[in-house]
């Protein structure tokens, strides 16, 4: 049986480190949320994080926009919290309502406040190879990665999904790291052959248990992004109990990725408070 990649502990160790270092700054930095409507899961994932900015010393403001918020409504806020300068970390939870152009809204967010690290300039720098702020899901895992000193360089790494949250900044970070890396989707000829090669396999299709142990290379690391529902539990994208026989390190779902973005936003949100005392012009 594989390594169980502990993300919760993971996590854990990281907030206390980055509680240690704001305390040693002297900075006190400021998270806002904007959150549109009521949905449940969404409400729940903006309050964890601000659970979380309590016990780092972070400082946080969560605003709360009606389900009916035009795309305007929602870019004017951001435009008042691009202005304030107490504000140092912009976070819009997504998915947004349908009626709102979510493209826009992301790209209203300052740069150098885009801890959640959508803006089009922020997923420039990554890609370039000199990131700034990385998606906290895809930034996260590579932090667990290195957290069991597993090497990256010259792997194989499959990414299954090409989302624009995931899938494509994980490529990024990935082939930063200088592994070889193929992106797989719903158009992937053969994809069963191309989960097979990698070392280093990264899920998140949001398909429960769409990974089979017959898929999964012997002695790959696999790392499972998906939460889904089934059968009234909450499962991942991959068959956990018989891959974790295989897989020479395997995250559970819960307690994987899912701790570990959580621990990223807030360096995200610590990183940008430092920034701003040296603001870069690009």
């Amino acid at each position: 049986m594989g390594i169980i990649l502990d993300g919760k502990k993971i996590s854990e160790k990281r907030l206390d480190l980055v509680k240690e270092e704001i305390e040693e700054s002297g900075l006190y930095p400021r998270l806002a949320t904007v959150i549109v409507g009521s949905d449940p899961a969404s409400r729940m994932y903006v309050r964890m994080k601000h659970l979380a900015c309590e016990r780092v010393g972070i400082g946080s403001v969560g605003i709360e926009l009606p389900a009916d918020a035009t795309t305007q409504c929602v870019t004017d806020a951001i435009a008042r919290l691009n202005e304030d300068p107490d504000i140092n970390g912009i976070l819009v939870q997504l998915p947004l309502p349908k009626q709102i152009n979510t493209d826009r809204v992301i790209a209203s967010v300052r740069t150098i406040k885009d801890v959640d690290g959508f803006h089009p300039t922020n997923l420039g720098l990554l890609f370039s190879g000199r990131p700034r702020f990385a998606p906290c899901t895809p930034l996260g895992i590579m932090t667990l990665l290195a957290e069991y000193d597993i090497g990256l360089a010259g792997a194989r790494a499959v990414v299954l999904g090409r989302s624009i949250d995931v899938g494509r900044p994980m490529a990024a970070l990935l082939t930063n790291a200088d592994a070889t890396v193929t992106i797989c989707h719903s158009r992937t000829q053969n994809l069963s052959d191309e989960i097979k090669r990698a070392d280093i396999l990264v899920s998140a299709i949001g398909k429960p248990h769409f990974v089979k142990a017959a898929m999964v290379k012997p002695g790959a690391v696999v790392i499972d992004v998906g939460i889904n529902q089934l059968n009234g539990k909450l499962v991942g994208d991959v068959d956990f109990d018989a891959i974790k026989e295989i897989a020479s390190a395997i995250t559970p779902v819960p307690g994987g990725v899912g701790p570990m973005t959580i621990a990223t936003l807030m360096e995200n949100t610590f990183n940008a408070a430092k920034l701003k005392t040296c603001e870069p012009v690009w």
